[in-house]
């Protein structure tokens, strides 16, 4: 991409609505965010309890469910993850006796995740070191007030990543 004296680019990306200084240094901050914060989870709590982050959030999810069982779509969906992701990280769990799965009663392939009391246990177990990791690296970090803003990106940054987008439009019919 190249700019122009005037601040547009030309070429294919002359289309593009560039972002500004204030925008770029947000999203950089952000974009440090989304990369380096799930990855320190992660290692610490390897480290502490054996878990990934991911698995600690299926496992997390499952025990606040009645009878801490979940459909894997639905569970796929709380955790921000594609069932084929999902489905590995399940297996994993399964084969280490913190989750089992049962296929759903009826017609469809439809398979719910269940935590065991083993997994009920690990997630009892890993949620204090999570806990201390989450404030250390980001809540204690914030003013109060900055909370509460934190909320509302999250929420609308969310509700923009689930919206349906529209299909292309079609060209026009030629005459």
């Amino acid at each position: 991409m190249t700019e122009t004296g005037e601040g547009r680019a030309s070429g294919p990306a002359a289309g593009s609505r560039w972002l500004s200084d204030d925008e770029r240094a947000a999203w950089l901050a952000n974009s440090a965010i989304m990369i380096s914060l799930p990855a320190a989870l992660d290692a610490r709590m390897q480290r502490e309890s054996q878990l990934t982050f991911f698995e600690y959030m299926v496992l997390s999810v499952l025990s606040e469910e009645p009878e801490r069982t979940m459909q894997m779509s639905r569970l796929a969906a709380r955790t921000a993850a594609s069932l084929s992701r999902l489905s590995h990280v399940v297996e994993r769990l399964e084969k280490r006796g913190l989750l089992a799965r049962a296929r759903v009663p009826g017609a469809g392939r439809r398979t719910n995740a269940v935590l065991t009391e083993a997994g009920y246990q690990a997630v009892v177990g890993a949620a204090p070191g999570h806990v201390a990791a989450v404030r250390e690296y980001l809540i204690d970090e914030l003013e109060p007030h900055e909370l509460a803003t934190l909320t509302r990106i999250g929420t609308a940054v969310a509700a923009a990543i689930d919206r349906p987008t529209a299909p292309p439009e079609a060209p026009a019919p030629r005459p």
